[in-house]
């Protein structure tokens, strides 16, 4: 619902109570001024507003990374190669064969 600024000042406790069912907006001179919102609301944004403030996850491996170029690593982290379990990339020669045709006709029973 909308008011102009007389009517809310006029009606405040109605414009709270409605906040309940959704946020109220108020107007000067067909202008959007206020919107009065209910407490759950207001901290739903206030978790958001805090979620955007917090670095993307990119953001902080950049950092870690210029740390690690800043301390001596070359390229950031190193990484030794995968040695310790099947990498079928790499130890399987067909791997990147075309599959081979399957029969797809049936047989009677």
């Amino acid at each position: 619902m909308t008011w102009n600024i007389a009517s809310a000042k006029q009606q405040f406790s109605e414009v709270v109570r409605l906040t309940a069912e959704e946020p109220q907006a108020i107007y000067n001179r067909d202008k959007p001024v206020a919107v009065v919102i209910s407490v759950q609301e207001y901290e739903e944004f206030k978790r958001w507003q805090e979620q955007r403030k917090r670095p993307a996850l990119s953001e902080m491996f950049d950092e870690i990374r210029a740390i690690l170029i800043a301390e001596g690593a070359e390229d950031g982290i190193d990484l030794p190669p995968r040695t310790t379990r099947y990498n079928p990339m790499v130890d399987d020669p067909h791997y990147w064969d075309e599959p081979t045709e399957v029969s797809t006709h049936k047989t009677a029973t």
